[in-house]
């Protein structure tokens, strides 16, 4: 099966050997390296159809307790790309007049630290008004596209205590930031990333949550900071925009197993909607996991989803993350 796009690859490393970045902003060369695990790939065939005894669909209720991640809509998702392609070849035609236009178009990007082991990114691109626009770091990518005078402003959950950053254009322009984050020793994380229509879901059930319940968190119920700053519960991070032309999308679990205050383990689940935009078709996804001491591992996914005789139907992926197991503190 053919890869997704080369840039995919900076997920991925051997044992014992460093993944490098070399880019290129402003006339500087910046390499960012990071220590990986290896890289294992995992073809799924052991797909449970929830449908019938175990129901995943959403409560209207549900959706209303969105804490800061959209529900996953995956109709929205596939009228939002022809949109986008539209919008993409407008925002191209007017793209020279804007720049010419344009007093400065240096690129600026800036991270700060946050709580919850977060990264405050802000970017400035003043001939990149309206455009697409990727985000590196650390193997995690996602596309989201800049406000009208080329703005933006995302924070992304660190995967590295020395956190770095790259904001990519289309056409290769972009520029770097950097952030040290002290508290990322306290948190696990599992991140879950694709492109395009997959319907793709994370959800993390702590301590034997049922679904729909408190410690159920997903894109349609994110988690309390609340909890996490206490030691009770995690929140979940959904990054990148579907209206991009080629959008990629990420969603990361994070909980702070190293200030917990209660043992059990988080079931890490990934699951899929089956719509009219991705049954029958492949889907590729990654899997990155930061846990205690062990380092960042990838896992590429690759499966097929089943015919459109069953779209509308939900499937739970099994065995491709390993529970969280906490120790309370």
């Amino acid at each position: 099966m053919a890869r997704l796009n080369s840039t995919y690859l900076l997920a991925a490393a051997t044992a014992g050997a460093a993944l490098a970045i070399v880019f290129f902003t402003q006339g500087e060369e910046i390499t960012v390296s990071a220590e990986r695990a290896p890289e294992h790939r995992v073809v799924v065939s052991d797909i449970t159809d929830t449908s019938s005894p175990v129901p995943l669909r959403v409560p209207s209720d549900a959706l209303s307790r969105v804490g800061g991640g959209d529900p996953i809509n995956t109709a929205a998702t596939a009228r939002g790309t022809d949109s986008a392609a539209n919008i993409i070849t407008a925002r191209s035609e007017a793209r020279p007049e804007r720049r010419a236009a344009a007093r400065d178009c240096h690129v600026t990007f800036t991270a700060e630290p946050r709580a919850g082991a977060m990264v405050a990114l802000s970017l400035k691109a003043p001939c990149y008004g309206s455009e697409q626009v990727t985000i590196h770091h650390q193997g995690l990518m996602f596309t989201e596209i800049t406000g009208p005078e080329g703005q933006l402003s995302v924070d992304v959950p660190a995967l590295a205590q020395k956190a770095i950053f790259i904001a990519a254009f289309d056409n290769d322009d972009g520029a770097t930031a950097v952030a040290e984050v002290p508290a990322l020793p306290f948190y696990d994380r599992v991140a879950l990333q694709w492109r395009g229509d997959s319907g793709l879901q994370l959800h993390a059930r702590e301590f034997g949550a049922d679904y729909f319940s408190e410690g159920h968190v997903w894109a349609g119920a994110t988690g309390d900071m609340g909890r996490t700053a206490k030691g009770v519960g995690g929140f979940l991070t959904r990054l990148g925009n579907p209206d991009a032309a080629t959008p990629r999308i990420a969603e990361i679990y994070s909980f702070p197993a190293g200030a917990a205050r209660k043992s059990g383990e988080v079931a890490i689940t990934v699951e899929a909607e089956l719509s009219d935009g991705n049954c029958g078709k492949p889907v590729e996804a990654q899997t990155l996991e930061l846990r205690g001491k062990d380092g960042l591992r990838v896992h590429d996914l690759d499966l097929d989803l089943p015919a459109c005789d069953s779209v509308g139907d939900f499937l739970v992926l099994k065995n491709l993350i390993e529970n969280l197991k906490i120790a309370g503190n």
